[in-house]
């Protein structure tokens, strides 16, 4: 995380001063600030996060700081704050059914990592805040379209791991259907 990072995630606190005190003193420890100020945070089962953040990544959509709390087994993804109703919008737009999430905003406090954490710290920076970043509606929508194909992706993924649960349970006739439809 850069200094302009740390300036960015710290104004967030009700006492910035003693936050960038706190992470002077250790870095690697986590600290709990106010949703819904300067950002909100989508978050989903690591499972899912990691394949949403996979997704983003590389495929060069707008992505915003993303974290990650290993012993909760969950991904937080940083938007700006009010972006509630955009994200939802987007997200109805692809799925009538939504994956399960939660949406911090106003109200809301989240632990967010220290600006340098260790390997096996809990909380961990998949993405960590370079500077503030930039109010972008491109950011909650490819957040909220990544996370339904990644969603889409890990269910099917499971219903095929269900219905064939190891290779040679397809069968050599299943196995040439489904050849034969790739080509």
């Amino acid at each position: 995380m850069t200094r302009r990072g740390i300036q960015w995630l710290s104004a967030v606190a009700d006492d910035p001063v003693m936050c960038r005190a706190h992470w002077a003193d250790d870095p690697r420890r986590p600290y709990v600030l106010p949703t819904g100020r300067l950002f909100d945070v989508v978050v989903m089962s690591q499972r899912l996060g990691m394949e949403t953040f996979d997704q983003l990544v590389r495929r060069e959509m707008p992505l915003g700081p993303v974290m990650m709390d290993r012993r909760a087994k969950q991904i937080g993804f940083l938007l700006s704050s009010k972006s509630r109703a955009r994200f939802t919008r987007f997200l109805s737009l692809e799925r009538a059914t939504p994956p399960e999430y939660r949406y911090l905003d106003a109200g809301s406090f989240v632990v967010v990592p220290g600006p340098m954490p260790m390997a096996d710290d809990r909380h961990q920076w998949l993405r960590a805040p370079i500077r503030r970043p930039e109010a972008s509606p491109l950011r909650t929508a490819s957040l909220a379209v990544m996370f339904a194909a990644a969603s889409a992706l890990i269910e099917r993924a499971d219903r095929y791991g269900e219905h064939y649960p190891s290779p040679g349970a397809a069968g050599p006739e299943e196995l040439e259907r489904v050849g034969d439809r790739a080509r």
